[in-house]
C-alpha cells in the first residue's frame, strides 16, 4: 500500500517505537527539524527520560518487551491514534522486523527504514549470502542454503577448513555464534547453537563458514534514496567487542588506505543495490588483520546502527535527518564526492555489567549522574537515556549510555576518550566505564594491532580498582557532613568539625581484612586499614569545595552517593563502592555456604543437572538469563544438589536457585 508521504505528504509528526538512549537521541532531531515526536513506553520506563523528552507518550502495556515494545499490534495502534506520519524503529525491537513494515505500511504509516523486501531478504543471512553474490560482492567460504541439518553441518566443516564459524541465519548481536577448533566439538556447539537461535530468534536455521585468521570487523555505512542513487560514508573498526558484543567503536579504521576503502565502499554499495536498498543501512565485511585488501560480506544491517554517532562525526552527516528526507521522497543532496571523512572519532558503549565479576549483568537505581559535556578542545558528544533516579532493570538491553568524541588524529581521539570516560562519574551500579579505560591503555589498542578476540583476551587479566585514599576521604567527608546535617557537600571554607576528638568513620574491607577507619578533623583526614593484603596508612588535608575534592591541594571533580549503607564515589580516578562497616561483602554478594543465589534478576533457561544429583566443585547447576545475556551459575564445592527451580521460572536478585550439601572435604 502506497502511504500518504509516498503520495507527496511531508512527514510532520514521528512515533519512536523504542526507548532509552536511542529514542531520546532522534528526538533530538526530530526537534531540529521541527517535527513533531511521540515516544512510547512500557511501565517500567513511564518515568524515562525519553518519555519526557517527546511531545507525545503513549502506554504499551507491561515492562516484559514481549507485552509492550514487540507488540506490533500495539505499536501501530499507538501511531494511529496519535496520528503519526511515521515510525522510526530505532535498532534492537522492531527494527528489522519485516512483518512490522508491512504493518505500517497497511496503515498508511511511512517506515522510516528500507522496503519489507530489503528487510525479509538480509534479515536472512542466507538468503543475503545469495543476493550479494550476484553482484559479485566476496563472502566467505562456507555452506549456507535452507534447512541445513546437523549432520549437513557436520559433513560439511572439513572441506570448509577449521576453524569454523557456526551462525544462526535469522537475527544477529552474536547470539548463537559458535567457532569450533577442534572437529570433536563440532556436535555439541552446533546443538547449542540451535537452542540459542531457537531461543533468541525463534528459528533455529544455521549456516557455517570458515572463520578467518586474525579477524576485524569493519563495517560500511549506506545511504540510499528512492530515486537509485546510493553512496557509502566510509567505514567504521568495530573489532573491539566482547563475546561478538561492541564495546568500542572507531571511524574511520586504522587498517585500510585509501584504495582498499574506496574498494570496500563499491562493496558495499552493490550489497544495497542487490535488495533496493533506500534510507541508511550498514554493510558489515570481516577482514583479515593480515590481508585487509581480502574482505568478506558477513551481513546488512537494515536499520541505523548504535554506533553510527562516529560516522557522523567524522563526516557532518546527521543520518536521522537523512532518513527522514529519503522517507519523504527527496533525491540525495550529497553525491559520494561530498564525503570526506574528517579527523578520527570514537565511542565507548556505557553498560551496566561488572567487567570484575565475569561482566555479570548489574542493576540498580542511578545515584548520581555527570557526563563530560565538553572539553578545551570541544564538546564531547554524551547519547544516554538515563539520568539521577532512574531504575536500570533487567528487562532490557544493558546499554545505558554512548561516550563520544572526535579529534584530529586516531592518537588524539584515544587519549580525549579516556579523558572524557574519566569525567563520566555514574553511582550506584557497577558499569564498564574503568574497563573501557582499560582497553584505551592497551598498547595494542594504542598501536592499532585489532582483532575481533582482543577483548576475549583481555578481559580475563582485568581487575577492579582498588578504592583510592582519595576516595575514601571523599566518603568520609561526606559522612562526616551528613551525620551533623550539613547535606551532601559543604561551604567553600570546607567542613569545620569542632572539639577535640575527631570523627571516625569505618568501610567494610574484605571477609579477610577487616575494615578501613577514616578520622576527620577539620580539614586533617588520616585513612588507615588494609585491603586486598595492601596497607592503607595516609593522613594529609581534605575538603570539598563545590563539587571539587581538594586532597593536600589537588583538586578533582567529584560525585558522591549513598546507596543502602554503601558510599558511591566516583572522580577522574575511577568509581568505587566504599561500603560501611555495618555491610559487609558477603552480605552484599550473597554468598552463603553452599546456596547458589541468582546474581541478578532474570529467568531460568536451562538446569543442566538433576535433583539429588552428585556434582563437582564448578560444575554448571542452573543457567539463567537476564539483559540478554545468559549467565552459568555453578556448584560451589563437591556434593549432593538440590534443585529449587525449573527452566522458565523467573527468579529475583538473591534467590536461591540451587543448594549442594557437601559430601567430603573441599579442595581449597
Amino acid at each position: 500500500m502506497r502511504t500518504d508521504v509516498a503520495r507527496g505528504k511531508k512527514i510532520e509528526k514521528v512515533l519512536i517505537a523504542n526507548r532509552g538512549e536511542i529514542a531520546c537521541r532522534v528526538i533530538d532531531t526530530l526537534r531540529t527539524l521541527g517535527i513533531a515526536s511521540v515516544a512510547v513506553y512500557s511501565d517500567a520506563d513511564a518515568d524515562a527520560r525519553h518519555v519526557r523528552l517527546a511531545d507525545e507518550a503513549v502506554r504499551l502495556g507491561p515492562a516484559a518487551a514481549t507485552e509492550s515494545y514487540l507488540r506490533i499490534d500495539k505499536v501501530v495502534e499507538a501511531a494511529r491514534v496519535t496520528g503519526a506520519d511515521a515510525v522510526h524503529p530505532g535498532y534492537g525491537f522492531l527494527s528489522e522486523n519485516a512483518a512490522f513494515a508491512r504493518a505500517l505500511a497497511d496503515a498508511g504509516i511511512e517506515f522510516l527504514g528500507p522496503p519489507v523486501e530489503s528487510i525479509e531478504t538480509m534479515g536472512d543471512k542466507i538468503t543475503a549470502r545469495a543476493a550479494v553474490v550476484e553482484r559479485d560482492v566476496p563472502v566467505v567460504p562456507g555452506i549456507s542454503r535452507p534447512g541445513l541439518t546437523d549432520a549437513d553441518l557436520i559433513g560439511a566443516a572439513e572441506g570448509i577448513g577449521f576453524p569454523v564459524l557456526i551462525k544462526p541465519s535469522a537475527g544477529g548481536g552474536g547470539k548463537g555464534m559458535h567457532r569450533v577448533e577442534n572437529p570433536a566439538d563440532l556436535p555439541a556447539a552446533v546443538a547449542a547453537a540451535r537452542r540459542e537461535a531457537a531461543a533468541a530468534f525463534g528459528d533455529d536455521t544455521l549456516f557455517m563458514e570458515h572463520f578467518v585468521d586474525t579477524p576485524r570487523h569493519i563495517e560500511v555505512q549506506v545511504l540510499a534514496d528512492k530515486h537509485g542513487n546510493v553512496i557509502h560514508l566510509g567505514e567504521r573498526e568495530c573489532s573491539l567487542q566482547r563475546r561478538h558484543q561492541k564495546v568500542i567503536e572507531e571511524a574511520p579504521s586504522a587498517l585500510l588506505d585509501e584504495a582498499t576503502r574506496a574498494e570496500i565502499g563499491r562493496a558495499a554499495c552493490d550489497a544495497a543495490r542487490s535488495v533496493g536498498y533506500t534510507g541508511v543501512g550498514t554493510v558489515e565485511f570481516i577482514v583479515s588483520a593480515k590481508r585487509p585488501d581480502q574482505f568478506f560480506f558477513m551481513e546488512m544491517n537494515t536499520r541505523l546502527q548504535v554506533e553510527h554517532p562516529v560516522t557522523e562525526l567524522v563526516t557532518g552527516v546527521d543520518l536521522v535527518e537523512q532518513q527522514i528526507r529519503v522517507a519523504n521522497g527527496e533525491a540525495l543532496a550529497l553525491s559520494q564526492d561530498d564525503i570526506v571523512l574528517t579527523g578520527h572519532a570514537v565511542e565507548a558503549r556505557v553498560y551496566a555489567e561488572d567487567p570484575a565479576a565475569g561482566f555479570l549483568p548489574t542493576g540498580g537505581t542511578v545515584t548520581a549522574l555527570r557526563y563530560p559535556r565538553s572539553d578545551r578542545r570541544g564538546p564531547v558528544r554524551v547519547d544516554t537515556g538515563i539520568e539521577a533516579g532512574s531504575v536500570v532493570g533487567s528487562d532490557y538491553d544493558p546499554m545505558l549510555a554512548k561516550v563520544i568524541v572526535h579529534a584530529d588524529d586516531r592518537e588524539q581521539a584515544l587519549r580525549r576518550l579516556d579523558e572524557a570516560l574519566a569525567g563520566t562519574q555514574l553511582t550506584g551500579l557497577r558499569t564498564n566505564v574503568d574497563f573501557c579505560r582499560f582497553v584505551l591503555a592497551d598498547a595494542d589498542v594504542v598501536s592499532g594491532e585489532l582483532d575481533t578476540e582482543l577483548l576475549d583476551r583481555l578481559a580475563p587479566t582485568y581487575t577492579r580498582p582498588e578504592p583510592t585514599v582519595r576516595a575514601y576521604a571523599a566518603a568520609a567527608l561526606t559522612a562526616v557532613a551528613a551525620s551533623r546535617g550539613e547535606g551532601a557537600w559543604g561551604t567553600e571554607t570546607g567542613w569545620r568539625i569542632g572539639g577535640a576528638q575527631p570523627t571516625v568513620v569505618r568501610f567494610a574491607g574484605t571477609e579477610e581484612t577487616g575494615e578501613v577507619h577514616v578520622s576527620v578533623l577539620g580539614d586533617a583526614v588520616t585513612v588507615r586499614g588494609t585491603l586486598e593484603g595492601s596497607t592503607l596508612d595516609s593522613s594529609g588535608t581534605a575538603r570539598i569545595v563545590g563539587e571539587r575534592l581538594v586532597v593536600d591541594g589537588f583538586s578533582t571533580p567529584v560525585t558522591v552517593a549513598l546507596d543502602r549503607g554503601t558510599y558511591w564515589v566516583s572522580g577522574e580516578d575511577g568509581t568505587y563502592e566504599l561500603p560501611l562497616a555495618k555491610s559487609t561483602s558477603k552480605d552484599r554478594d550473597g554468598a552463603h555456604g553452599g546456596d547458589v543465589v541468582s546474581p541478578m534478576p532474570g529467568a531460568v533457561v536451562a538446569v543442566p543437572v538433576e535433583d539429588g544429583q552428585t556434582v563437582t566443585k564448578g560444575e554448571t547447576l542452573v543457567i539463567i538469563e537476564a539483559m540478554k545475556m545468559e549467565q552459568p551459575l555453578t556448584a560451589p564445592h563437591d556434593g549432593v544438589v538440590s534443585i529449587a527451580v525449573r527452566a522458565g521460572d523467573k527468579v529475583t536478585a538473591a534467590q536461591v536457585l540451587a543448594s549442594v550439601t557437601a559430601t567430603g572435604t573441599e579442595e581449597n
